[in-house]
């Protein structure tokens, strides 16, 4: 049926979700072209978990092969941790409806959280370590060359600031990385896409949720309170988050502090002229001799 023999209300409704659709294929074209993501020839393995972010992520990249300028394959993982109540037929079931090839790894990594993390703590951590592990060994194993994950915008800012709070790095969640063994290639298609726009697009689509009642549940403290900052943020000042990501593509080092990273000692200094730390935290004075030892 078209759009325009609908009645007024499903018109509008209509056009706004087809607006949207619009802006989450644009986001995530403009992201994969700016980071050379996805490259002719590619098997990517898209991680699935059944949360908003993941569905979301496979549909609009299943959009997009349609009509890329590179042939590329889609192949939707996901890891069934074994958490007690886990509906394990609704993935395959929307996945056979999709017509998407997938696989299901079975882990009892709930078990082994529950037992190492003491009641109370976070679990998100050890979680995501194993489930890392465990993603990242098939994909080696069935020659996957990129390994997709659903991380948002969001999710990027929130991690700069977590670890500039409580870690005193300058660091987030790089929208591409090689993983620290040089075995994987990680995106984050997802990278120029805001939080309410895929909570709205999981909505329209009606795409069948799974909670997580591990550590989906169990969100961290630290995280609420940067989320909480960054509403409060966007609410006074419209536009401020989006400042935030952009700074992230627009750094300066030679305006931060970094000594790994600008040499600052260099700067403007004159040939044999500079003393050493010791020397300054000593108090010496300048040419001063040094002290008779006879």
């Amino acid at each position: 049926m078209k759009i325009s023999s609908l009645p007024l209300p499903q018109r509008k409704q209509a056009h706004e979700a087809n607006k949207l659709a619009k802006r989450l294929r644009h986001a995530v074209g403009q992201a994969i072209a700016d980071f050379n993501m996805i490259e002719d020839g590619d098997r990517v393995m898209v991680c699935l978990s059944g949360g908003k972010d993941s569905y979301t992520l496979l549909d609009v990249l299943l959009m997009l092969q349609a009509k890329a300028p590179v042939r590329f394959e889609l192949v939707a993982v996901n890891l069934d941790q074994k958490h007690p109540g886990f509906p394990a037929h609704v993935l395959p079931d929307y996945l056979k409806s999709r017509g998407v090839e997938f696989h299901v790894l079975e882990q009892d990594t709930y078990s082994v959280v529950k037992r190492v993390v003491p009641e109370g703590k976070t679990m998100c951590g050890l979680c995501s370590r194993l489930r890392r592990g465990a993603l990242y060994s098939f994909a080696e194993r069935e020659g996957f060359t990129k390994i997709a994950l659903g991380h948002h915008r969001d999710d990027i800012i929130e991690t700069m600031f977590l670890n500039m709070f409580h870690g005193g790095k300058l660091k987030g969640m790089p929208p591409k990385l090689v993983s620290d063994d040089g075995r994987h290639v990680v995106i984050r298609p997802l990278a120029y896409v805001c939080e309410d726009d895929l909570a709205a697009y999981a909505e329209e689509r009606a795409f069948p949720i799974i909670p997580c009642d591990l550590c989906g549940s169990q969100e961290t403290l630290q995280r609420k309170q940067i989320k909480a900052m960054l509403d409060e943020w966007e609410r006074r000042t419209p536009g401020r988050v989006e400042n935030i990501f952009r700074a992230l593509g627009d750094v300066r080092p030679a305006q931060l502090a970094d000594r790994a990273l600008f040499d600052f000692a260099s700067l403007g200094a004159r040939e044999g002229a500079r003393a050493d730390a010791h020397a300054w935290l000593a108090g010496e004075p300048a040419g001063a001799a040094a002290p008779d030892e006879g």
